[in-house]
């Protein structure tokens, strides 16, 4: 069995669903920014963002529970918190509660 806490963990942003609110760039913006569309994208350890929809990129692991939380707040439901070894969503609209 996978343990969400020690399994690396993945996230993506879906623009389609994105309402450009921001909670997720205040909670960590190591991971998540604006580009000029105003709605928010994922960004690798290079600093670039992932333009390609569905891009994802490893969650740092000091900033975990910022990325989850910014999943269970965001208002558009639109960031997908994904286990790195087996792609099931831990945090975001896909999310089952265990």
């Amino acid at each position: 069995m996978t343990d969400v806490a020690t399994d690396q963990l993945q996230v993506w942003v879906d623009q389609d669903l994105c309402t450009g609110d921001g909670l997720c760039v205040q909670y960590a913006p190591e991971v998540f920014e604006f580009d000029i569309d105003g709605l928010a994208y994922v960004k690798g350890t290079d600093g670039e963002l992932r333009l390609a929809p569905g891009s994802r990129v490893d969650v740092p692991e000091h900033l975990r529970l910022e990325v989850i939380d910014s999943a269970k707040e965001c208002p558009g439901d639109c960031i997908h918190v994904v286990r790195g070894s087996d792609g099931v969503e831990v945090a975001g609209p896909e999310a089952t509660d265990d």
